[in-house]
């Protein structure tokens, strides 16, 4: 946009969003950038009566064109739309003219477009009104400050309108201003509104009713234009140079704005900080408190206190300290800070700095330009009542959270585009679907790497127009929602600073997270961990059987615990249970800590390239080698590999002699690739610098060659943009360990929580309960004498929590678990008459049957469900004459208790359901089968059959499965018939097997064919292409679906497993890696094959190259792989898009 207005001479543009400023920074840098004034400013909803006035039809809104003169405008324009969202929002953010009144100092006013009261009040024939109306604005900004706004956009009204408002401004003398309603760029850009227009209404290019402009002029018009169209009035338009000159109001950042914090007992801030430090010294090295301790942590309280964050420190020890006190858990840390021994000793992180070698200056160090962060893991169910501690602290004025903006990503914009067009949902998938599903891929990369998108967009006209489109659209935002952690907390009400929007009630800045910071703001990441609460449910229910027990005792050198990870027992563990990284684990065998911080940070695009050398040298110490002896003690904790940003600031401070400081900006300029600054510092680096504030000796002064210190240089920019931050690994480290020691010595505690942490996750659950029958735990229904919420360790085995039943209230439970701690339930009539008055209710009671909870009580469910009407109108009568004081005379006479009666109640022996009866009811009241599964008498079946599982098609690997065709053996779960717009039927279908859930599409076709099979709780093959989207859980468009009982091989769909395996062994349909390489001898072959060889090896998957200097093909023997998303994206990385091909490759072959 600026390239265009700079073109056409203009000096200065405005930014007035409707009732929002969400683009207002991004808007002042791009201004800025291209050398334009930016006027910041605001088209505002001014509410009819007063913005608390909210009766339909009645109270609506007109606009106003608000534009800051300074920083007074800006101050009080911010506070008015604020407002609009936090008291005025009724369909849209209103404000009003007592605001108005309150807050028009440093402000520009215009009378706005067809849609202000001015114009409004014309068109209802009302001039005088119009009159008022703009008297009134006059006098409330004064004369110089208002103007009658002046538009013509070749609209009816706009006829009437603009003679009535040149004779107001004649009439009053109100300065008259020329405006164009700009929503685009150039005047060929209106269709581009239309479709961006139908993307945010959910209409298409053909629908009647859709939301247009109904001119083309709504463009950046040029001051020629603008002086044609207004050349009755030309002031009109050099009065906009005449407000340009008036708006000198400029964002100003990088000043920290901290909120006020209140040491205790009347205490000086740095004092109180320091107390916390040093006897945080003494209780985390007890006895142990070197001079080299205390030197590290002076050092470190005197940058804190020099660069002005002592507050900072303060602010976060205290909402961490207030939830470690309310027993909320939080994380040992997370990023940089983990690296402050400060931060260690005030309790801000829990891992040892010093232990792990972690350093200070990664997260502060004196020429650090941007303010640290410390980013904070909570437990995810009680994160909130953080925020509502910090809330009440600093007021909830001062508190607000932050804005996120989702954007057009490629594939996502061409399926927008496409649906507004009204192309066919499969013509627009197929487009999508050549679009590679990459971090950062562009339409235009991908035309570039994809020589099928290409050769689609040349020759198809349709495709050609969708792609252009959308490479139009991509990338600009698509919706605004609230950032998963961020919070702002402020000095003064948030008001002060930034424009604040809402999102579902609570306050939400308009400026995202880089901005908020930019403007000098407290920023925190308040981020909810799941495996937090897993650790902590773990640790209390082990504590039930071992009250000695602690978390914070266990060893992090616990050889069974290393020896089950070396087995690949990986499942459930944090960070570690992926397969990649699972194969590595057991290749490594990891010993140490280190081992799992090592393999965190190298486990990533990039560094992979690594693992090889780093387990080579792991195996063999003896082949390590170092370019000079002075790196031996930094890299050997890394197997002589660079793994960490933070080797590379010890490289740069121990062989050149650079302080932290310079060095981890230089690592900064290596990450972001900035050639001029490392190419400067290479001579710095090499032989020194006598610049003052830049002075370091250089290596070729202390001893290592000029070439040498060349060598490793190059090494540093080669890795440095991979490198990993080894505080950040360590803290994940940290975690993961301990997941890890629970799954090893407390396995039914810990599968229990990682259950319970999954509860609303259908596939995760059966996952994991997969998971628990491997390692010989058996998981049951709920037990009502057993079972809390969530799943509960029950000897050997792991039963169902109450939560997972529908109906049963938290209330109810408390109640349960309570009431059975003086003594068990002894029958269901038990059970109701003690848990009479505590929210049961006859629906909770048949959910809770349904479930199993009392299968160990009573004989039969149905006999227990044809009861429960008689048992609850006789605890009703019960405790009725309880309350009415009678009692049963004889029975106190002949020396019984009223316990004997309510024990000799007996539910009737009746004859079970059917197993599948059973079931079905488990599914119907929890969405889970809790006793069993409708397949378990078709596993021989599904092997035959099923030529890949659920959750390889929802899982990690699922991107390979893309455009696919595959056989499933499932149960059909849930039947969704829909109509379509052609007036026909098609479904949405969910499915199970024994490892997951997924959605089947059946359209209308196939749906004709197979209706009769997709009936609930049916067992059915279903036969389909495989549809993968971003940000999305994959699909199956549907070929065919017929039931287990009529299906028959020979004549279906599809091909069973068997035939598959028996053609692919005749060499029909090869599956396998087809990968181009330049020559047999090259780096990249090497590379190829170190991945290969050492890292994905142990598969069943072909390989198959081609050599380009040769054009020779070769089949190589000797690699047999395992087919992992993450390997792919390094083959692609290392030979591009082009010369990596992956065919038929089937997922059992793992």
């Amino acid at each position: 946009m600026f390239e265009h207005l700079k073109a056409m001479g203009q000096t200065a543009c405005a930014i007035t969003d409707h009732g929002v400023m969400y683009g207002c920074v991004a808007f002042f840098d791009a201004a800025k950038a291209a050398g334009i004034k930016p006027i910041i400013g605001c088209e505002v909803y001014v509410a009819t009566r007063t913005r608390f006035d909210k009766v339909n039809r009645i109270d609506g809104n007109s606009h106003l064109i608000l534009l800051c003169k300074n920083e007074v405008g800006y101050r009080n324009l911010i506070k008015m739309v604020s407002a609009g969202f936090l008291e005025g929002f009724y369909s849209k953010p209103r404000i009003d003219k007592d605001l108005l009144e309150q807050h028009h100092e440093g402000l520009i006013c215009l009378s706005a477009c067809l849609a202000g009261e001015i114009p409004k009040a014309i068109l209802a024939g009302d001039y005088e009104r119009a009159k008022q109306t703009a008297l009134y604005y006059r006098d409330l900004f004064g004369a110089e400050n208002y103007y009658i706004e002046l538009q013509d956009h070749g609209l009816e009204e706009d006829q009437v309108v603009l003679p009535q408002l040149i004779r107001l401004a004649r009439e009053t003398g109100i300065p008259m201003v020329a405006t164009n309603d700009a929503h685009y760029i150039t005047k060929e850009d209106s269709k581009m509104q239309s479709i961006l227009l139908c993307i945010q209404t959910g209409k298409t290019i053909a629908d009647a009713d859709r939301m247009e402009f109904q001119t083309d002029e709504f463009y950046l018009k040029s001051a020629d234009e603008m002086y044609e169209l207004f050349s009755m009035v030309p002031e009109a338009c050099e009065n906009t140079n005449k407000i340009a000159e008036q708006c000198n109001f400029e964002f100003t950042f990088g000043e920290t704005k901290l909120p006020y914090f209140r040491a205790p007992d009347g205490m000086e801030n740095q004092a109180y900080f320091e107390k916390l430090c040093w006897e945080g010294l003494e209780r985390r090295y007890p006895g142990k408190v070197t001079d080299a301790l205390r030197e590290r942590l002076a050092y470190e309280i005197k940058v804190v206190k020099n660069m002005g964050y002592t507050n900072y420190y303060l602010i976060v020890y205290d909402f961490i300290n207030y939830a470690k006190s309310r027993d909320i858990p939080v994380g040992p840390g997370r990023g940089s800070g983990a690296g402050s021994l400060a931060a260690y000793c005030v309790g801000i992180t829990d891992i040892d700095p010093i232990r792990y070698n972690l350093i200070f200056e990664r997260f502060l160090n004196p020429e650090r330009v941007s303010m640290p962060d410390f980013d904070v893991d909570f437990c995810y169910e009680r994160r909130q009542e953080v925020i509502d501690y910090v809330n009440e602290k600093y007021g909830r004025d001062h508190v607000a959270q932050i804005v996120t903006f989702g954007t057009m990503a490629a594939r996502a914009a061409v399926r927008d585009v496409g649906r507004v067009m009204g192309m066919a949902y499969q013509d627009v998938d197929k487009v999508a679907k050549l679009i590679p599903m990459e971090l950062k891929m562009t339409l235009q990369k991908a035309l570039d790497v994809s020589p099928d998108l290409k050769a689609m967009y040349e020759a198809d006209a349709q495709v050609r127009e969708l792609i252009d489109t959308s490479l139009k659209v991509e990338g600009m935002p698509r919706h605004a929602s609230t950032h998963a952690a961020g919070v702002v907390i402020t000095r003064e009400p948030a008001t002060e600073y930034v424009p604040l929007s809402t999102n579902d009630g609570l306050p939400v800045t308009q400026f995202n997270m880089v901005e908020i910071e930019r403007l000098g703001l407290l920023k925190m990441d308040f981020l909810g961990l799941r495996t937090l609460t897993v650790i902590h449910d773990t640790e209390t229910a082990v504590r039930r059987k071992d009250p000695e027990f602690r978390m914070a005792t266990i060893s992090y050198d616990d050889p069974d615990t290393y020896a089950m990870l070396a087995k690949g027992e990986t499942e459930g563990i944090f960070q570690l249970e992926s397969t990649g990284m699972t194969q590595v684990l057991v290749s490594m065998r990891p010993r140490n800590l280190e081992d799992i911080i090592a393999l965190i940070s190298l486990y990533r695009p990039g560094p992979m390239d690594s693992i090889p050398t780093y387990l080579r040298n792991r195996r063999e110490p003896g082949k390590i080698s170092y370019k000079t002896p002075q790196l031996a003690h930094i890299l050997d904790v890394t197997n002589g590999c660079i793994v960490y940003q933070e080797q590379v600031m010890q490289i740069f401070r121990e062989l050149a002699g650079f302080s932290f400081g310079q060095a981890d900006n230089i690592r900064r300029a290596m990450s972001k690739k900035k050639h001029k600054v490392m190419e400067a510092e290479r001579e710095h680096f090499v032989h020194g610098c006598t610049e003052p504030g830049k002075e370091c000796a250089g290596c070729v002064k202390n001893g290592i060659p000029e070439d040498v210190a060349n060598e490793i240089y190059d090494e540093m920019i080669s890795f440095a943009s991979y490198a990993f931050n080894k505080s950040h690994a360590a803290c994940y480290a940290y975690v993961a360990f301990q997941t890890a020691y629970l799954k090893c010595h407390y396995p039914h505690e810990f599968m229990a929580a990682l259950l319970t942490s999954v509860l609303d996750n259908t596939s995760k659950v059966i996952e994991y309960t997969t998971e628990c029958q491997r390692l010989g735990i058996k998981v049951l229904q709920p037990d009502i004498n057993v079972s809390r919420g969530g799943f509960t360790a029950d000897g050997d085995c792991i039963r169902f929590g109450l939560n997972a039943v529908k109906s049963v209230g938290r209330n109810l439970i408390d109640a349960v678990v309570k009431e059975r701690q003086n003594r068990p339930y002894r029958g269901l009539y038990d059970f109701c008459r003690r848990m009479y008055g505590n929210e049961l209710n006859r629906r909770a009671l048949e959910n809770l049957i349904k479930s199993g909870a009392f299968d160990a009580l009573e004989p039969s469910r149905r006999a227990m469900l044809e009861c429960v009407e008689g048992i609850l109108k006789s605890v009703e009568t019960d405790m009725r004459q309880n309350l009415e004081g009678q009692m049963d005379l004889f029975g106190m006479m002949s020396g019984e208790s009223q316990e004997t009666a309510i024990n000799d109640y007996k539910v009737p022996k009746l004859s079970e359901y059917p197993t599948s009866d059973l079931l079905k009811m488990e599914k119907e009241v929890s969405g889970l089968y809790l006793s069993g599964h409708p397949l378990d008498a078709y596993r021989e079946q599904i092997a035959q059959i099923s030529t890949c599982t659920i959750a390889q098609l929802q899982g990690e690997e699922a991107k390979q499965f893309d455009n696919q065709t595959v056989t499933i053996l499932c149960t059909v779960v849930k039947n969704k018939i829909m109509t379509t717009k052609s007036n026909t039927l098609m479904a949405f279908t969910t499915i199970e097997d024994l490892t997951g859930t997924m959605e089947l599409l059946v359209f209308p076709r196939v749906l004709a064919e197979c209706r009769a099979a997709l009936q609930e709780n049916a067992v059915v093959v279903a036969h389909g292409r495989v549809s993968v989207k971003e940000e999305e859980a994959a699909r199956l468009i549907v070929e065919g679906v017929q039931s287990i009982d009529t299906y028959d091989p020979n004549k279906s769909f599809g091909r069973n497993r068997v035939e598959r395996v028996q053609q692919e062994t005749r060499g029909e349909g090869v599956a396998g890696y087809f990968l181009t390489v330049p020559a047999r001898e090259c780096e990249e072959m090497h590379k190829v094959e170190n991945l290969l060889c050492n890292i994905f090896d142990g598969g069943t998957v072909k390989v198959y190259f081609r050599f380009a200097d040769t054009g020779k093909k070769a089949w190589a023997r000797h690699m047999a792989v395992k087919d992992d998303p993450l390997l792919r994206a390094e083959l692609v990385r290392i030979l591009g898009q082009e010369h990596v091909k992956v065919q038929g490759t089937d997922q059992h072959a793992k």
